[in-house]
């Protein structure tokens, strides 16, 4: 198995780190450096990752390096299977297929960057999306990845360690948290969550399987699923991340709830320039808090809805009574006064942090914040509910951005 790392800030860092702690130096982990400069840097210090946790340092190497700013001749025309006779060494390595893609850019960066690595991903590669926000998945595969039987499989992630990055190549684990993910349904059909519908097993006792990614058939074509297979078990294994695989309806809810609580901590704190501990110090913090929980939480009612009376009208046109499906209520993690209650427990249990957006405005790099509030915006606008409050943060934060560094106090 050969893993590739996309991203290289603080959570790349992170997994990068404990993939090599937990797997053998037979498996390949290739990290790729934004620049030459940054390659430079890493195999000139040995090429070392080094995580700080609980003041303990611990570094470890045993990694290859490509460099991401290097871009493929235009004359290879790869998909059409054409390109010249005589490869030099780098197009050859421009060419060499991707198995498995851990992508923990900013979100706002991820799809250029997943581009630009269009040569070597196919339908049996796996792209691991690790990133804040959402609309990501949705960008690539309605501009990207459009064919889907083409498409590579995906896996959403969820991370909620806390970490930041003391120097190139060195990251602080400075919270304690989890990562959760789920695989994206396979266009071909497989179920890759049966063992959660298995009734020959206890209800209490089924779990997600690794033999239910695989096709045990005579004929099957088996390496269309391996580097799936191989990414799962891998994420499974970091055990010092609390890494646990769920069922892809469960990780829509995780996802949404975790975009909510960035949508109130990044812009607010970005704007005030202060730690996630000091924004609920007033009445307005959580007035503002409570009208950004309640617009989200009825755009996602609002999705609901229309996505299943989709279903119930597919329902009857195939000939089934739409009045014999089970209909679902929004789950009760997404209702605004529990939206508003992580938000409020995030930003004390991290208050001590820098949001992501903070440290952006800062330095003077794009944030994140059309793939936080501009998402929730963007359901909006498909499903026809107002969003005033996160309209305003948007605006907002777009404005502080544009104001040059030298103006920013």
């Amino acid at each position: 198995m050969h893993i590739h790392v996309l991203g290289l800030g603080s959570v790349g860092l992170l997994i990068s780190h404990h993939l090599r702690r937990v797997l053998p130096l037979s498996t390949t982990i290739t990290l790729i450096h934004k620049n030459k400069r940054q390659a430079t840097h890493f195999l000139l210090n040995g090429g070392v990752v080094t995580l700080e946790k609980d003041h303990v340092l611990s570094s470890l190497k045993g990694f290859q390096s490509e460099v991401f700013d290097e871009s493929i001749p235009q004359s290879l025309n790869v998909n059409g299977s054409t390109y010249p006779e005589a490869l030099t060494e780098r197009d050859e390595k421009f060419l060499q297929p991707i198995d498995s893609l851990i992508v923990t850019t900013k979100a706002n960066s991820a799809v250029p960057a997943i581009q630009r690595l269009l040569p070597r991903l196919s339908k049996s590669s796996t792209i691991v999306l690790l990133h804040n926000g959402m609309g990501v998945y949705e960008n690539l595969i309605e501009k990207v990845f459009v064919n889907e039987e083409l498409r590579p499989h995906i896996i959403l992630a969820s991370n909620t360690h806390g970490c930041y990055c003391r120097a190139q190549n060195l990251a602080v684990h400075a919270g304690t948290g989890a990562i959760q993910f789920g695989i994206v349904p396979d266009p071909a059909g497989r179920d890759f969550e049966a063992g959660y519908r298995d009734e020959n097993i206890p209800r209490e006792n089924r779990t997600l399987r690794l033999k239910d990614i695989d096709d045990p058939s005579p004929n099957s074509a088996h390496s269309r699923y391996q580097s799936l297979h191989d990414t799962v078990s891998v994420l499974t294994k970091l055990d010092l991340l609390s890494v646990s695989w769920k069922p892809i309806s469960e990780m829509q809810t995780l996802l949404r709830r975790k975009l909510v609580v960035n949508a109130v901590i990044n812009p607010l704190t970005a704007l005030m320039g202060c730690r996630n501990g000091d924004i609920f110090h007033t009445q307005a913090a959580k007035r503002l808090t409570s009208r950004i929980c309640r617009e989200a939480s009825s755009v996602f009612a609002a999705q609901q809805i229309a996505e299943t009376q989709s279903w119930l009208d597919d329902l009857s046109n195939q000939g089934v009574d739409p009045k014999l499906a089970s209909v679902g209520r929004l789950p009760f993690a997404l209702r605004p006064s529990n939206l508003q209650a992580e938000a409020m427990q995030v930003a004390e249990r991290t208050k001590d942090n820098i949001s992501s957006m903070l440290s952006d405005i800062r330095r003077g790099r794009p944030t994140e914040i059309d793939y936080i509030n501009g998402y929730l915006l963007g359901l909006g606008k498909l499903y026809k509910v107002e969003m005033p409050a996160n309209a305003t943060l948007l605006n907002l934060v777009k404005m502080r951005s544009a104001i040059p560094l030298d103006q920013q106090m």
